[in-house]
Order: C-alpha cells, then sequence, then structure tokens
C-alpha cells in the first residue's frame, strides 16, 4: 500500500489545484510537420511555441522559427557520419549539440546554426547521453561510467567551456546510462537527478550540483544492457517521474514507470502502466499532465502518474516541454518532429 502514496498524494495535489481551472480532457493528439531531414532525431530542445531545434544522426541540425511551418538545416560541423543525440537551445540563435558515442564531442552555435565551434572534447572511452540545463548559464552533460564512475561535466558560461562537478557518483558493474532521448539526466534549481539502468536501474540524487550524491534502486525493469530507466521528469513538490522498460521488448509493460518522492524515499508504482517501453516523459505544469512517448506510441497522465492511457499511435523517440511552458514538442526517427495538439 506504501507504494502508492507518493503518486496518491500528488493527484490529490493536483486536482486541489486545478478544480477551478479548465482542463482538457487529454491531449488531441500530434501536429506533425514536414521536414527537410530523414534522420532519426533524438536531440530535442524547444524554446517556445514557436522555436525549437532538433538534433539526430548524420550530424543533422534543424531549426524552426514559426511553429513548423518552415525549417532551417545543416551538419554540425561537418560532421556527417556523427550521432548528435542531445541539443540545448538558448533562443533562435545560440544552442550546443552534444554528440553520442565517438568523437564525444560539444559544439556550440552563436549565429543560428550557420556556423559550429568545438567547445569540448572528452577522451576516446567517453560515450555522452544527454544534457540538461538548471538555468540560462548552469548546465551539465551525463556520460557513461568510466572506472566505476559516471562521468559528468558541468558549465557555468552557457556551454563555453566545461569541467567535471566536484564529486562523481560511484557506478556499479554493468550500470550505464541511455542516449535514447538524451532526458536521462535532468538538473532543476541545484538538484540533479540521473537515472540509469542495464545491470541496475538506480536513481541517483545530488541536492547541491554534485556536491554530495545518494541513490536508491528503482523498481524499473533491470539486469539486461536493453532495460532500465530511459527518461526522469521533475514534477514539483520533491516529486520525479521515470519511464523506460526493454527497447528489445516494446510491448511490454511491466515495471515501465515509477514515481519517487525524495522528501520521504517512497516509490509509487503505477496502476495502469504507459502502453509498452517509453523513452521520453515530460511533465505539463499548464494542465498537470505527463506525456510519455516511445516507439510504439503516446500516453499521458492526469493524476500524476497513477494511471496512463494512450491518445496516440504515434511514436517518438523524445519528449519536451519549451523553454517558456507553452508547448509540447516531440521527435523521432526519419525526420519525425511534432507538436502537441490540446485543443
Amino acid at each position: 500500500m506504501r507504494k502508492f502514496l507518493s503518486i496518491l498524494s500528488l493527484g490529490f495535489l493536483i486536482s486541489c489545484q486545478t478544480s477551478e481551472i479548465n482542463i482538457p480532457d487529454g491531449p488531441k493528439g500530434w501536429e506533425i510537420f514536414e521536414v527537410p531531414v530523414k534522420a532519426s532525431l533524438r536531440g530535442l530542445s524547444p524554446v517556445t511555441d514557436e522555436i525549437a531545434w532538433a538534433t539526430g544522426s548524420g550530424g543533422t541540425w534543424l531549426k524552426t522559427i514559426d511553429g513548423g511551418l518552415t525549417w532551417d538545416h545543416g551538419v554540425i560541423a561537418g560532421l556527417d557520419t556523427v550521432d548528435f543525440r542531445s541539443i540545448h537551445a538558448f533562443d533562435a540563435v545560440k544552442a550546443i549539440a552534444v554528440s553520442a558515442g565517438q568523437p564525444a564531442v560539444i559544439y556550440k552555435t552563436m549565429d543560428g546554426g550557420k556556423s559550429w565551434d568545438l567547445k569540448h572534447q572528452e577522451v576516446k572511452d567517453a560515450f555522452l547521453d544527454g544534457i540538461s540545463f538548471s538555468n540560462p548559464d548552469q548546465g551539465f552533460i551525463v556520460g557513461d561510467p568510466i572506472e566505476g564512475r559516471w562521468m559528468i561535466l558541468q558549465t557555468s558560461n552557457q556551454g563555453d567551456s566545461w569541467y567535471p562537478v566536484s564529486n562523481l557518483p560511484d557506478a556499479s558493474d554493468g550500470e550505464a546510462g541511455f542516449a535514447a532521448s538524451a532526458t536521462s539526466l535532468v538538473a532543476n534549481d541545484n538538484n540533479l537527478w540521473l537515472g540509469s539502468g542495464g545491470a541496475e536501474a538506480n536513481l541517483h540524487y545530488s541536492p547541491d550540483q554534485g556536491e554530495t550524491w545518494k541513490k536508491w534502486k528503482s523498481p524499473i525493469v533491470q539486469g539486461e544492457p536493453s532495460k532500465g530507466i530511459f527518461s526522469v521528469a521533475t514534477m514539483g513538490n520533491k516529486q520525479v517521474f521515470l519511464v523506460g522498460g526493454d527497447y528489445i521488448e516494446m510491448q511490454d509493460t511491466i515495471s515501465n514507470a515509477a514515481s519517487f518522492n525524495s522528501e520521504n524515499e517512497e516509490w509509487g508504482i503505477p496502476s495502469t502502466a504507459p502502453k509498452g517501453y517509453r523513452s521520453g516523459v515530460v511533465y505539463f505544469p499548464r494542465f498537470h499532465w505527463l506525456l510519455a512517448v516511445g516507439p510504439t506510441g503516446s500516453d499521458f497522465s492526469k493524476d500524476g502518474g497513477l494511471t496512463w492511457e494512450s491518445f496516440s499511435a504515434e511514436g517518438f523517440h523524445s519528449v519536451k516541454l519549451g523553454h517558456t511552458e507553452e508547448a509540447i514538442w516531440a521527435s523521432g526517427s526519419n525526420g519525425k518532429i511534432a507538436k502537441l495538439k490540446i485543443q
């Protein structure tokens, strides 16, 4: 019974907060855009309802400033064999792009993508999984463990320089990160949340930007390289929500989602789970919804993650909330980019 307390308490809070607000019953699906690329797009960074960036395979970058009607695109620094699975956009002209695999590189553009400057390159064993900024200046990048410790880089100058956090957390044998949506690490104020997978699916937490760490073993499926936590979303009130599963058994709904309350250190298990492996999750504070995406479809929850229902068969790799919290965007295979339809 205690497993349900954190989700139920959040659901009660949401009900109280939204009882006087006219909230739709649920999403109306996705508005899918015509884009000029066919790359697999796992890097996604919406800024507003009108501005969004994405990156992916073949060194691809693309950007819209008119809500998806038209797109600028290109190849980052000519690296057409590199998969850029992470991006953080500051606005319509500045963005940071991060590769997955080798070379492990971080690039920045200051002119809307016309040119990209190398800001950091990691060692040959590095594999960078995702990027998250806690404020316009302070950002973090997570990489797979090397010699038993997680790689976590930080910047305090909008990505112009990068260096390790002061205390790199330990990793268990066979524990690793996932770059499926570049959202296994979330930075929020001074808090860092990191979800892992493989041999163990743990939730790592730092309340002080990497100076100290705690770790909890999650109830997410684990024990194989294809299993674990793929995405983390913060919901406020010391709550986070995790999704994942097994990317080989994509239809499996067993142990693919959970909530966690860091105040009482309690897990919450959904009574109705998302409909399969899910690589991305996001919290939409406007309506107090959670949305999860994966290759087999899209789901949402309006009760803090206690119950989930499918709202679209469209599959995506990543789902993100814009900086201005106006709109939800998603990206996926074969150049698929979409925006959530609400009304």
